[in-house]
């Protein structure tokens, strides 16, 4: 059955970084959009409503995904952190989110995964290999390999659409040399949110790269072709503003220094971030 064009959506995590960078294009395109998260989202525009409570909690999640026509799941930890922390946010709030969508008839679901479920693999296997198999480099790695075993369940089990999208790195622009090849543009990822809801590839599960069509990308975009997500936005645009005079050390590893023995697991390494 075709997805209804421009339907009711749900978005996980509706007040984080890179809803936020998504919401401006839902608008454009004319989607309602339901966005979830534990705290307000500023600023709500007229095609969006809010809906406050935990991916964890299976009572909100059935509610909040009533009548949605699909689900984009960018709520939980972005870091590493605790153990237990990912398991019940990344791991549990994933599979709450997959049976309330289940339970509501929900048939197409977009789930941020990471990089970091394969950053032990080397950079250049990610331009020989469209879907990788999973090789973590932290805690948070793991519970995002485990997000798309739970993709894959669900796909299988029931007839969905469920796309695991292995997200290089967010934001509004590139920062540093690194993200000159991993970036995802935020009008890229409203293409990957298109086309999770298409009907190209249904059912099934869909492991593809989260990465725009950048000049020094290393990701193999098939996977991500044949459900109908052409990225055109090009990292490159910004390199003048980028330091790309001294080298990546960490350039041989899809996870970078995620890798390295000095990222230690199960804490946060970088306090003096804000949270997202």
């Amino acid at each position: 059955m075709a997805a209804p064009p421009n339907p009711l959506i749900a978005v996980t995590g509706g007040a984080g970084m890179m809803a936020t960078l998504l919401r401006p294009y839902l608008a454009d395109a004319g989607y309602t959009v339901r966005l979830l998260d534990l705290t307000e989202a500023p600023e709500l525009r007229a095609n969006e409503s809010l809906h406050v409570g935990s991916v964890t909690d299976p009572d909100f999640m059935n509610a909040a995904l009533a009548g949605v026509a699909g689900v984009v799941h960018l709520g939980g930890l972005h870091r590493e952190k605790a153990w237990e922390d990912l398991v019940s946010t990344n791991i549990t709030g994933t599979q709450v989110t997959l049976e309330a969508a289940r339970r509501n008839g929900v048939e197409r679901v977009l789930l941020a995964s990471s990089t970091h479920a394969v950053g032990f693999h080397p950079t250049g296997a990610a331009a020989a290999d469209a879907v990788l198999p999973p090789r973590p480099d932290t805690y948070y790695g793991v519970s995002k390999a485990a997000v798309e075993a739970l993709g894959s369940l669900y796909a299988d089990k029931f007839g969905m659409k469920v796309v695991s999208a292995r997200i290089g790195t967010g934001g509004e622009r590139p920062g540093n040399l690194r993200t000159l090849g991993s970036w995802l543009s935020p009008a890229d990822s409203f293409r990957l949110v298109q086309a999770a809801l298409s009907d190209a590839g249904a059912p099934g599960h869909h492991v593809v790269w989260a990465v725009s069509a950048n000049t020094r990308g290393w990701a193999n975009l098939e996977a991500g072709r044949a459900i109908g997500f052409e990225p055109r936005d090009n990292a490159e645009a910004f390199a003048g503003e980028v330091d790309t005079a001294t080298a990546d050390e960490w350039a041989a590893l899809l996870g970078g220094a995620w890798a390295g023995s000095d990222h230690k697991l199960g804490i946060d390494n970088y306090p003096h971030l804000a949270a997202k």
